[in-house]
C-alpha cells in the first residue's frame, strides 16, 4: 500500500511520475520505483530503498524515458523492506503497481508456481503481473487480460498496470483502495490521491468500488463493476499545486499544528446563524434524522478514535444520547447488536480507512437510522458511501502524525452532538453559550499557540527520557491518550496514558524520578480529583508537567512544573488542551534527530486491514 502514480502522454513520464511521487511521501513509505514503456515497447525499471531521493538519484545514473509508465512508493506489508519487494513488479513485458492485499495470493502463487513461474519478491503483488502476462501470452490484450485477473483477485486493490506491447495505454482497477483519474489535454494521468497530479491537471474523475478502467492520451473509459460503461462526475480541484508546500515552517506537522486557528474556523463557516447551529448542515433531510436518533455509535481507528472517545462525553451529559465509541478494527468481527434508532458516526481523516469503511459496510446491513461520516476528503470511499457528510474542511494535511485533522473533528462532532441535544430539550440560551463557546476556538488557541517557545524549552528536559505517563480526567482523558500517541509515533519515546483515577490501580508503580508524568488539568468539575491524583505522584517523587488553567491555583514547586493555559469553557478544553501536546510532541521529535513528517513503520492513509 501507499502511493500510486501513472502517466499516459506525448512527453517524457518520469518527471511527471516521480515529482507525483514527491508529493505522496507525506504517507509514509519504506522503498519506491518506477517502470516506463521505451520506444520500442521495452520496460525501463528502477526501484530503490528509502525515499524518493534515492530513486531519483538511481535515475540519474540511468535514466528512463517514456510516454507512459506507472511508480510507487511502497509501505510493506508483504515482504520486508527490499529492492525486490518494492513496486512495480514485472513478469515479461507487463508491470504492476498495487495498493491493498491480495488475500488468495499464496494459492494464486501455487498455482503459477507449477506453471513454470519464478517469483523474484515476497509480496502479494507480484501474482497481479503474472496472471496478466499468462492471459496475454495466449494471445488476450491488456483490457482483456485485466478482465479475466480481476474475478480471481480476493481482497483490496488499487492496481496500475501497463504492457510493452500495448504502450498508448494503461488499465486500472479500484475495490477497496483509492484511485483517481487525472484528465488533462492529450494526456491522462492516474493516482491514489489528487494531491500527487495537481502540477499537471486540476481536474478529476474519482473511481468507485469495483471501477475497471483504461486511460490512453485522447480519453479514458470507466465500465463499472456490472461490466457497464460508466460515467462519472469530473471534479475541478480548486488546490493549487503548491497548496501542500511547507512555506517557511520546517515540517508539515509545524505547519499544520499552526494552522489549526484557520481550520477551525473553517469548520464553522456556513453552519452557525443567530448563535445556533444550522440543521441544514446534515443535509435536507436533516429534520427527519435528527427526530428518529435516539442513540449514537462512533467508530474509528487511531487519532480519530480519540476524537470519538472526547464526543462520548458531550453526546451523554450535554445531548442526553446514549453512546457508545468502538475500535473500528474490531467491530465488525464480534457481530455487534446496533439498535434501530442509531445514528452510525465513522470519522476519518483520509476517508479510505479500510477497517472504518468495512464497519460502515457492515453497520448499512443493518436498520440503522443513518450513517454519517465526519471526514477532510469531499471524495473519499467514507464520503461517498455514508448518508451524510459533514466534512472537516481542514485542507490538506500531509503529515503523518495528525493535528489539525483531530481538532476539527472535534469541532464538527460538537456541531452534531449541539444538533441532538437541541432536539432533546437543550435550551435556546444553553445553546447560545455552547455556539459562542465554539466561535472563541480560534482566538484561544491562537494564545496557545504563543506558548511554542516555553514548550520548546520544556522539550529539552524530555528529549532524553525514555518513558512518559500522561493523565487526564473526563473528556480530558482521550486528550491524554493522544498526546501519548503524538508523542511516541514521532519521538519513538514509548508514553502511555491513563484516566488519573486509575494512576493508583496499577500504573503509579512506574512513577520514580526517571519517568515524567503529563497531566492536563482544566478548571472544571474535576479539577479537584485531578489535583488529588496528582499529588499521588509527587508523594513519589515523579517529575510532574501539569498543563493547568491559569486560575486553576497550580503553581511551581520542586518537581512540578506548571504551563499556564488560557481559561476556556468546558466544551472546547479537549480541543484548546490538545495544542500543547503536539506543540510539545514536535519539539522532542526535532531535538531528538526523527523524521517527524514520516515516521518509520507508519502510514497517513491505512488503506489496509
Amino acid at each position: 500500500m501507499c502511493g500510486i502514480v501513472g502517466a499516459v502522454a506525448q512527453r517524457n513520464v518520469t518527471p511527471i511520475l516521480i515529482e507525483g511521487l514527491r508529493r505522496l511521501e507525506y504517507r509514509g513509505y519504506d522503498s519506491a520505483g518506477v517502470a516506463v514503456v521505451g520506444a520500442q515497447g521495452e520496460l525501463q525499471l528502477t526501484r530503490a530503498v528509502g525515499k524518493v531521493a534515492q530513486l531519483d538519484e538511481s535515475l540519474e545514473q540511468q535514466p528512463n524515458e517514456g510516454r507512459t509508465g506507472i511508480a510507487h512508493t511502497r509501505w510493506a506489508t508483504h515482504g520486508v523492506p527490499a529492492e525486490r519487494n518494492s513496486h512495480p513488479h514485472v513478469s515479461g513485458d507487463i508491470a504492476v503497481v498495487h495498493n491493498g492485499i491480495i488475500e488468495n495470493h499464496e494459492e494464486l502463487r501455487a498455482e503459477l508456481q507449477a506453471k513454470g513461474y519464478v517469483f523474484a519478491s515476497e509480496t502479494d503483488t507480484e501474482v497481479v503481473a503474472h496472471l496478466v502476462f499468462e492471459q496475454m501470452k495466449d494471445g488476450a490484450g491488456l483490457r482483456a487480460a485485466m478482465l479475466a485477473v480481476l474475478p480471481r483477485l480476493h481482497g483490496a486493490y488499487a492496481l496500475a498496470v501497463v504492457a510493452g506491447r500495448e504502450s498508448q495505454r494503461m488499465l486500472l482497477a479500484r475495490k477497496g483502495s483509492p484511485l483517481v483519474i487525472g484528465v488533462g489535454i492529450g494526456e491522462h494521468f492516474a493516482a491514489s490521491d489528487a494531491l500527487a497530479l495537481l502540477p499537471v491537471t486540476n481536474r478529476f474523475v474519482y473511481l468507485e468500488e469495483g471501477d475497471i478502467a483504461e486511460i490512453r492520451t485522447g480519453g479514458y473509459q470507466i465500465v463499472d463493476a456490472q461490466g457497464q460503461v460508466a460515467q462519472r462526475r469530473l471534479h475541478v480541484s480548486s488546490l493549487s499545486a503548491d497548496a501542500v508546500d511547507k512555506g517557511t515552517y520546517r515540517h508539515f506537522m509545524q505547519k499544520e499544528i499552526f494552522e489549526q486557528p484557520t481550520a477551525l474556523a473553517n469548520t464553522l463557516e456556513g453552519r452557525l446563524a443567530g448563535e445556533r447551529v444550522l440543521e441544514a448542515c446534515l443535509g435536507p433531510k436533516a429534520a427527519d434524522l435528527l427526530a428518529r436518533v435516539k442513540r449514537v455509535r462512533l467508530v474509528a481507528c487511531g487519532t480519530s478514535s480519540h476524537a470519538g472517545m472526547v464526543a462520548r462525553y458531550w453526546f451523554e451529559q450535554i445531548a442526553k444520547v446514549p453512546c457508545q465509541v468502538e475500535l473500528a478494527s474490531e467491530f465488525r468481527y464480534r457481530d455487534p447488536v446496533i439498535e434501530p434508532d442509531t445514528l452510525f458516526i465513522t470519522i476519518s481523516q483520509s476517508g479510505e480507512t479500510a477497517d472504518t469503511l468495512e464497519a460502515l459496510r457492515h453497520a448499512k446491513g443493518k436498520d440503522i437510522a443513518a450513517s454519517l461520516v465526519i471526514c477532510n476528503a469531499p471524495e473519499s470511499s467514507l464520503v461517498r458511501e455514508s448518508d451524510i457528510a459533514l466534512m472537516t474542511h481542514a485542507g490538506p494535511e500531509r503529515s503523518v502524525a495528525s493535528t489539525k485533522a483531530f481538532t476539527t473533528q472535534l469541532m464538527a462532532l460538537a456541531l452534531v452532538m449541539l444538533l441532538l441535544a437541541r432536539r432533546n430539550g437543550l435550551s435556546a440560551e444553553e445553546e447560545r453559550r455552547h455556539v459562542k463557546s465554539l466561535e472563541s476556538v480560534a482566538r484561544v488557541v491562537e494564545a496557545v499557540l504563543q506558548q511554542d517557545r516555553q514548550l520548546q524549552k520544556l522539550a529539552e528536559r524530555l528529549m532524553h527520557k525514555n518513558h512518559a505517563l500522561f493523565l487526564g480526567r473526563g473528556a480530558m482523558s482521550p486528550v491524554a491518550m493522544e498526546g501519548a500517541l503524538k508523542l511516541k509515533e514521532i519521538s519513538y519515546i514509548h508514553a502511555e496514558a491513563y484516566a488519573a483515577g486509575e494512576l493508583k490501580h496499577g500504573p503509579l508503580a512506574l512513577v520514580d524520578e526517571h519517568m515524567p508524568v503529563i497531566a492536563v488539568a482544566p478548571n472544571d468539575e474535576l479539577l479537584e480529583k485531578v489535583k488529588s491524583n496528582l499529588q499521588e505522584v509527587a508523594a513519589r517523587g515523579g517529575e510532574l508537567i501539569v498543563f493547568a488553567d491559569r486560575e486553576a491555583g497550580f503553581k511551581d514547586a520542586p518537581g512540578v512544573t506548571v504551563i499556564g493555559m488560557p481559561h476556556a469553557d468546558e466544551l472546547i478544553d479537549p480541543i484548546v488542551y490538545t495544542i500543547p501536546m503536539q506543540l510539545l510532541a514536535y519539539h522532542v521529535a526535532v531535538l531528538r534527530g526523527t523524521d517527524v513528517d514520516q515516521p518509520r513503520n507508519l502510514a497517513k492513509s491505512v488503506t489496509v486491514e
